[in-house]
């Protein structure tokens, strides 16, 4: 077949161009599937790896922001300045003849800029997860946006008193961030926080994806679902270029069938790559099932250190309450007698053998971790359970189905509380 001379080079950049939108297109698909097989975490239930969490910022000493003027976990402002500026410029007619215009040029420049961000909590109804926005896929609200001129007090109050060449005199004031009490939805890669004995999410190299959004899960599930439609057909539009170009100055009989070339091509490697992309994510989400149970005999095995411990600690201090009341009322009958110096060294016995006798207290500690740890157990099995059933969907949805047929994948069973045979602690006071 002829080619032109041109078509090599232009053919290349089409095939790259057309394997390079496959690959956004493809993973476009893979950031979809793990924001639908992932599910939503409560956030006393935010375990290591992957998570998504929904909830409202909050922050313990929360910003001002500068020109909304509303307490914010992060915000950032700028104010532009309007300008319009004339300048002389020198051009050729079409006589060839050299020639100067006056030409009118309008813009704005950022006169000032600023705002603040930092770590925040997620609260929703079981309690508090720290995020670290930085590296973030960050959206944010507009919480001020305003255009005023010169007599507007805003106009100097808030922004700088000196003025930029050609000013006209207007300036727009924008602000953007996040008020405290906002819905947000963050998925991210959740780990150990280095103070304290809790989890946070921040960016991670490891981490899929860092999002935070006031938006949906599923507005960004549609949008990557969009870009995988969009970027296959950028990809199959080039492909057929390049086999527009593989036939160029070949006979009109034959020009088409290089259309067909391409695109067959693309459609074989984009078939394969999907393959790819199901057996991946497939074999991803029976690693979390897996990671899942691994994290219900975690929680069981927090239980079966911490509640002995707090039991023996609680009944310490009740032995001691006890010894204690029994040398108080020694010591009532001792001070009802004359000889009331005698007092003094078994008060100060005692005080040095029992200085912090709160037995209630532990009591109420005791109380409230068992609580947080039945309820830790049983976010960590409803986790399984949801992972699970997005892993078994997948092996009978079409289709994956094929895939997971072709690799031998196998259902995995939900978690049963019936039958379970690590039992609650049993405590006797």
């Amino acid at each position: 077949m002829p080619v032109s001379q041109d078509a090599p080079g232009a053919g290349l950049i089409a095939l790259l161009a057309s394997g390079g939108s496959l690959l956004l297109a493809l993973n476009a698909g893979r950031k979809r599937r793990l924001l639908d097989d992932t599910p939503v975490s409560k956030a006393l239930g935010v375990f290591i790896g992957e998570v998504e969490v929904e909830g409202v910022c909050v922050r313990r000493d929360p910003f001002m922001s500068y020109l909304a003027e509303k307490p914010c976990v992060l915000y950032s402002w700028s104010v532009e300045e309007h300008w319009r500026r004339q300048r002389e410029e020198t051009y050729t007619d079409d006589k060839g003849r050299t020639r100067t215009r006056t030409v009118i040029d309008m813009g704005s420049d950022t006169v000032a800029e600023g705002g603040k961000s930092a770590g925040f909590y997620i609260q929703d109804d079981t309690g508090y997860v720290w995020v670290n926005p930085k590296g973030a896929d960050l959206t944010t609200l507009t919480m001020f946006d305003r255009d005023v001129d010169e007599d507007d007090p805003l106009y100097y109050e808030k922004g700088p008193s000196d003025a930029v060449e050609g000013s006209t005199g207007e300036r727009s004031f924008h602000e953007v961030g996040l008020v405290v009490g906002t819905p947000l939805f963050v998925r991210g890669r959740a780990s150990e926080r280095p103070d304290i004995v809790a989890a946070q999410i921040k960016h991670e190299d490891k981490a899929e994806m860092f999002i935070i959004t006031p938006g949906k899960s599923q507005d960004i599930s549609d949008s990557k679902a969009s870009a995988f439609v969009v970027w296959h057909m950028v990809g199959a539009a080039f492909a057929v270029g390049f086999g527009a170009f593989l036939t160029a100055g070949a006979r009109p009989d034959v020009a088409p069938v290089g259309l067909f070339i391409g695109l067959g091509l693309y459609l074989v490697a984009a078939s394969a790559g999907w393959v790819w992309m199901v057996f991946n994510s497939i074999t991803c989400l029976r690693n979390r099932v897996r990671q899942a149970q691994s994290l219900i005999d975690i929680q069981l095995k927090r239980r079966a250190d911490l509640i002995p411990s707090l039991l023996g600690c609680v009944q310490g201090f009740r032995a001691h309450e006890a010894s204690v009341q029994t040398l108080v009322a020694a010591l009532r009958a001792q001070a009802a007698g004359a000889r009331t110096s005698a007092v003094a060294p078994m008060l100060v016995a005692v005080v040095e053998q029992y200085p912090d006798i709160r037995a209630q207290e532990s009591f109420d500690e005791l109380h409230k971790n068992l609580v947080e740890t039945e309820d830790r157990i049983a976010l960590a099995r409803a986790y399984h359970n949801n992972i699970a059933t997005f892993y078994n969907t997948r092996l009978e949805r079409v289709p994956d189905r094929y895939v997971a047929d072709i690799v031998k994948m196998n259902p995995e069973p939900l978690f049963q509380a019936e039958g379970f045979e690590r039992q609650t602690q049993k405590i006797a006071y």
